[in-house]
């Protein structure tokens, strides 16, 4: 049996990479440029305290970043995805029919502006008796 070369700068980049973190992210949360970053990446062994901080940045173990294996990570993301279009990792699929929901919020506004318009109809006519009153009392004094 043949012991597999780690290159933790490697394994750094595709962890990184994995979760979605652009070197730029990581470069400030390491107090470094991205550039220093790159060159990080290219090293096969990182020292201790380094590993450290880029394990805490990207929120797993220094033993994670040692031990990752490009072709077991496939392995086990292809057997615990469930992937119902095989076109994405994310499968959406919601309980109701978004059409119908669509349909039924413009139903419900349109109630509303009719409500609204008939409650303004009534406020207008209700002003138009106040002036009336008024231009009555006015004529009598």
């Amino acid at each position: 049996m043949t012991e597999r070369t780690v290159h933790e700068g490697y394994n750094v980049k595709r962890i990184r990479e994995i979760m979605g973190v652009k070197q730029d992210a990581l470069a400030v949360g390491l107090g470094l440029t991205q550039q220093a970053v790159s060159l990080l990446e290219q090293k096969e062994a990182l020292d201790k305290d380094m590993l450290e901080k880029i394990a805490k940045v990207l929120k797993v173990t220094p033993e994670a970043i040692k031990n990752f294996a490009p072709d077991s990570a496939v392995n086990i993301i292809s057997n615990t995805v469930t992937n119902y279009d095989n076109g994405s990792l994310i499968s959406y699929r919601p309980t109701f029919n978004p059409i119908e929901k669509l349909v039924e919020a413009l139903t419900e506004n349109k109630k509303l502006a009719d409500a609204n318009k008939g409650l303004y109809e009534r406020l207008v006519q209700a002003e138009r008796e106040k002036v009336s009153l008024l231009e009555t009392f006015l004529k009598q004094k």
